[in-house]
C-alpha cells in the first residue's frame, strides 16, 4: 500500500471523467492534489468538493511554456499522473469527409506529445531527489491497429512505449513508473464517438481500478480484465488474420 499522507500529486487531465474521480480518491487518501486541465472553472468546482488540500493550475498540455510554468509552480511533487487525452474516430477511407488533419494533430499532440512535455518537466527534479512516482494513462487501443483509431491508437501506443522505456531506465533510481490501459469507459468523450463500447465501465469504476494499481508495485494494468487479455493476445496473431478479424 502506497503512503499518501503528506504527499503531493499532480494530476494532469483532472477536469472531468476518470481524472475527476481519481482526484477524489487521492484526496480522500490524504494527499494534496494539484489539478490541471484546460478548463479552469471545472477545476475550481472540483477543488471545492475535495476533502483534502488541493491547488488549481490550469494549462494546455500542447503549450510547452505553460507546462514548464505549471511544473515550476507545482514544485517538488511526489507523483505525477498524466491522463489528458482526446479521442475522435476518423476513417481515412472517407477522404476529407472522414479524416480531419486538425483533429489528428490535436490527438497526437495531446495524448502523446503532451505527456512528453509533462514528463520532461518533472523528471529532472525527481532524479535529483532519487524519488518519485509517474503514472501514464494509455489505452487498450494502443496494442493493435483498429479501424477509426489510427491516430488515437498510435498516440496511446506511444505512451505505452514511453512508460516501458522510462521504467527500464529508472528502475534503480527510486522513481516508480506505472502505466494503465483502460478499455471502454463511459465518459462524455467516449459517448461522443458513438461507439458501442462493450464491457464498458463507469468513470468511477475506472478510477478505482487506477487507484488500486497505484497502490501496488506492478508496472502495467489493463481493464476490464477479459478485454485486456483478449487485446494483448491479439498482438500474436499474424497480420492477415488480424485484418480479417477486424474487417
Amino acid at each position: 500500500m502506497r503512503e499518501w499522507q503528506g504527499r503531493t500529486y499532480w494530476l494532469v487531465g483532472a477536469s472531468e471523467g476518470i481524472g475527476r474521480e481519481l482526484a477524489m480518491l487521492i484526496s480522500r487518501a490524504g494527499a494534496e492534489v494539484i489539478l490541471s486541465a484546460r478548463n479552469a472553472d471545472r477545476l475550481d468546482e472540483l477543488a471545492a468538493t475535495l476533502p483534502g488540500r488541493s491547488r488549481v493550475l490550469p494549462l494546455d498540455v500542447r503549450d510547452s511554456a505553460a507546462v514548464q510554468a505549471a511544473a515550476a509552480a507545482a514544485g517538488d511533487v511526489d507523483g505525477v499522473i498524466y491522463m489528458a487525452g482526446v479521442m475522435s474516430l476518423m476513417r481515412a477511407a472517407g477522404g476529407s469527409a472522414g479524416w480531419n488533419a486538425q483533429t489528428a494533430e490535436l490527438m497526437a499532440d495531446t495524448n502523446f506529445t503532451g505527456a512528453v512535455r509533462v514528463v520532461s518537466a518533472v523528471i529532472p527534479q525527481m532524479c535529483a531527489r532519487g524519488a518519485g512516482h509517474l503514472l501514464l494513462v494509455a489505452s487498450l487501443a494502443g496494442y493493435r491497429g483498429l479501424p477509426g483509431m489510427a491516430v488515437y491508437g498510435a498516440s496511446k501506443g506511444a505512451v505505452m512505449q514511453m512508460a516501458e522505456g522510462l521504467r527500464a531506465e529508472l528502475q534503480d533510481t527510486g522513481i516508480a513508473v506505472q502505466v494503465v490501459n483502460p478499455g471502454f469507459v463511459d465518459t462524455q468523450m467516449t459517448r461522443e464517438t458513438g461507439l458501442a463500447m462493450p464491457l464498458r465501465l463507469s468513470a468511477e469504476q475506472a478510477a478505482r481500478e487506477i487507484f488500486e494499481h497505484m497502490n501496488d508495485t506492478s508496472f502495467r494494468k489493463g481493464f476490464p480484465l477479459a478485454m485486456s487479455w483478449t487485446v494483448r493476445l491479439a498482438r500474436f496473431l499474424p497480420d492477415w488474420l488480424w485484418m480479417r478479424f477486424i474487417r
